[in-house]
C-alpha cells in the first residue's frame, strides 16, 4: 500500500470572459476562470500531482507545460498520462478544496461521478470536502482556489 499527496492553487481571473471555470471536470457557471494556461481545473492538476507522488514521475511542469504548447490544455489529458505511469489500483482519494467562490457543495456529487468516471473507480472512492478556510488565506478571501488531495493505491 502506497499514499501520496497532491497539491496544487490557481488565482481567479475575473478579466478572462472567454475561458471556462471547470473544477473536477465539472463546468461552473460563473463569470470568470481560474488564470492558467491549461483550463487550469486545479482539482484535476492535484489528483495528477497525488499520482505523480506514487509513481515518481512529474507531469504537471514540463510535462503539462509541452502539451499545452501544442494546443492541449485539456487537464483530462495530463490526469490520464499520469494513469498510464500507475501500475497500482486505487483505493482511496481525498480532496480538500479552499475557496471563498465559487460554491462547491453544489456540485460535489458530479465532481465525485465524473472523477470516479476518469480513474475508473466507484464514486464511494472518493471523499471531497470544501472550505473557506475562515477567510484565512487568499483563497478563502476569494482570490483563488487551493486544492490537497491524498491518495491511497494497493
Amino acid at each position: 500500500m502506497k499514499v501520496a499527496i497532491g497539491q496544487d492553487s490557481h488565482k481567479i481571473d475575473h478579466n478572462n470572459k472567454e475561458k471556462k471555470l471547470i473544477i473536477g471536470g465539472v463546468e461552473f457557471q460563473e463569470d470568470y476562470c481560474l488564470a492558467g494556461n491549461s483550463d487550469a481545473d486545479v482539482v484535476l492538476h492535484a489528483i495528477t500531482n497525488a499520482i505523480s507522488g506514487i509513481t515518481g514521475k512529474n507531469i504537471i511542469g514540463k510535462v503539462a507545460d509541452e502539451m499545452c504548447q501544442k494546443g492541449i490544455t485539456n487537464s483530462e489529458v495530463y490526469l490520464k498520462k499520469a494513469l498510464s505511469d500507475l501500475k497500482e489500483e486505487i483505493i482511496h482519494l481525498s480532496i480538500s478544496i479552499e475557496c471563498l467562490i465559487p460554491k462547491i457543495s453544489p456540485k460535489i456529487e458530479e465532481m465525485k461521478k465524473n472523477i470516479a468516471n476518469m480513474l475508473q473507480i466507484k464514486k464511494e472512492q472518493i471523499g471531497i470536502t470544501a472550505t473557506t478556510g475562515e477567510g484565512l488565506t487568499e483563497f478563502g478571501k476569494g482570490n483563488g482556489i487551493n486544492v490537497f488531495v491524498c491518495i491511497t493505491v494497493a
